[in-house]
């Protein structure tokens, strides 16, 4: 608002956001009559309960702790092997760039595994392939915890990204099944806390076991601890998916029940009918299975702003911690311990400010819905077309990117100018602090534009960030080598801020995007239902 002459006059911000908002309010009325006015319920609502999800905040509250632990292994089975990687090059007679390449591929196969797994997990189900992948990542440590060559460590950390990369895409997949949007931000805020805290336990337990018992025993421990969660997942985990389950009241069997389920089956009987679990089995698989599907979401307007930022802090978020170890031992000559020690700034900052920014992220939620005239008690939980998800989600991600951005570029000149250890250990703390909170907002963004195919676009996230995470790492060595620790981080500390300009393309344009993808594919829908009749 302005004042002259003591009059306010609206400015042609405030104008065209007040028409903005007296359009979506518009819409908003017209949506809500529409709804009323029709009888049938949502395809989501097979029980014909206005509620989103059917399962009870203890049931809740449990699902989350178990797709919380399943993710720790993926962050955590990369930083467990970054303080073995001396010991390891000096085993097998290789040089540490040839160890950097299992580090490159281990991000490559996180890329490429999710965009199957995603899909899969959208049409067949969550249980099915969290069993899968946990058994796939078995498998793999225990043939690391016994190979002897350069060769067999390679195609085994291979095999093993491939077990555990999709961990984290089928968490959120879980959260859009049980949380409504305006309690995803919070959801997936608890989720993170079990990821990330694998930053700060993962180095300082591989550099007790390499340096105690040997690197071998980073493997056996993985080999141990996954094989347990497997059995946990087989005994306690529920499906969740919305095709399969619904709001969660339609009874699942085979293996979509889960041991529990089965000791409890009479209570379970009593959330669906024989009809619609009919109904649900009459939809042909041959529709929906499409691993490309992640992929060609990489190529839409919004989602590409969205994907691309997310990958830009998490190749930051990579190179950081995958230097650290090297770096570290070089400039302040720490042991394989201590190294693993200096990996808690950013890990503790990071598990910290999970909690926070999951409820900061829903705070943004209810302001913006509350300023365009929307509700968030609503009991079934969905979000209108014309919801502005785009400016609530992004309400606050700017004072994110601007403190990681300069606290990169400051971490990398601390390093070149060999300041006191704590100055690089407290500005990595501060990365750890706002990329969590970046992550939060573009990852819960990603689940609400796709909620009906989450895990798909949480593959969409995993393909595009791993890939330019190992283009990152793969060159790291040699910016260093050739422009030195300090110029490498400013580099990737500009690229980071190079964001804030896509994201404010987002903000202004991504509803508008979204409509007009919408109604292409309600007209696509509409001349595919002529042609057959």
């Amino acid at each position: 608002m302005k004042r002259v002459n003591g009059e306010n006059i609206k400015d042609e911000n405030s104008i065209q956001n007040s028409t903005e908002k007296s359009i979506i309010i518009d819409r908003k009325k017209s949506e809500l009559e529409s709804e009323e006015s029709n009888t049938d319920p949502p395809p989501t609502d097979p029980s014909n309960n206005n509620v989103y999800t059917a399962f009870s905040t203890t049931e809740k509250r449990g699902i989350i702790f178990l797709i919380a632990v399943a993710g720790f292994f993926s962050p955590f089975t990369a930083f467990i092997y970054f303080p073995a990687l001396e010991s390891i090059a000096v085993d097998l007679n290789v040089s540490i760039q040839l160890i950097n390449v299992t580090i490159t591929m281990y991000l490559v196969i996180q890329g490429i595994i999710p965009s199957i797994f995603g899909n899969l997990a959208d049409v067949i189900g969550r249980r099915p392939i969290y069993i899968i992948a946990f058994s796939i990542y078995l498998c793999a440590s225990l043939g690391l915890a016994f190979q002897k060559s350069y060769a067999a460590l390679l195609v085994l950390r291979m095999l093993q990204s491939a077990g555990s990369s999709g961990t984290i895409m089928l968490a959120y997949g879980v959260i859009a099944d049980i949380a409504p949007p305006q309690q995803r931000g919070g959801y997936v805020g608890i989720a993170h806390v079990g990821f990330n805290s694998a930053p700060s336990l993962g180095p300082i337990v591989g550099g007790i076991m390499s340096d105690k018992l040997g690197w071998r025993w980073v493997f056996r421990l993985l080999c141990i601890i996954s094989g347990v969660w497997l059995v946990v997942i087989f005994v306690f985990l529920p499906e969740t998916g919305r095709r399969i389950v619904g709001n969660g009241r339609i009874p699942t069997r085979g293996i979509h029940k889960s041991i529990l389920q089965r000791l409890l089956s009479t209570k379970n009987k009593s959330r669906g009918s024989p009809d619609q679990l009919q109904g649900r089995r009459k939809r042909p698989l041959s529709n929906l299975v499409n691993p490309l599907r992640s992929i060609q979401m990489i190529f839409h307007r919004s989602e590409a702003l969205v994907l691309f930022s997310n990958a830009i802090f998490y190749m930051q978020y990579s190179c950081v911690q995958a230097s650290l170890s090297t770096l570290f031992t070089r400039i302040y000559g720490l042991n394989e311990i201590q190294v693993g020690l200096s990996y808690l700034a950013f890990g503790i900052a990071c598990a910290i400010a999970s909690y926070g920014v999951g409820r900061i992220t829903d705070r943004d939620y209810r302001i913006i819905a509350a300023s365009y005239g929307f509700t968030t008690g609503s009991s079934n939980g969905e979000v209108l077309s014309s919801f502005p998800l785009e400016k609530a989600r992004l309400r606050t991600v700017w004072y994110y990117i601007a403190i990681s951005s300069a606290s990169t570029l400051g971490y990398g000149w601390a390093l070149q100018e060999k300041a006191h250890l704590a100055v690089p250990l407290v500005l990595q703390a501060l990365i750890g602090l706002t990329v969590t909170g970046i992550f939060n907002v573009l990852n819960t963004l990603m689940v609400d534009l796709h909620s009906e195919d989450s895990a798909t676009a949480s593959a969409a996230v995993s393909i595009t960030r791993c890939s330019v995470a190992a283009v990152g790492v793969s060159v790291l060595q040699i910016m260093f080598d050739h422009m030195g620790v300090g110029w490498t981080f400013t580099i990737i500390g500009g690229l980071c801020f190079a964001t804030v300009p896509l994201l404010l393309v987002e903000r202004s344009k991504g509803m508008r995007w979204r409509e007009e993808r919408q109604t292409r594919r309600e007209n696509t829908e509409d001349l595919c239902s002529n042609d057959q009749s």
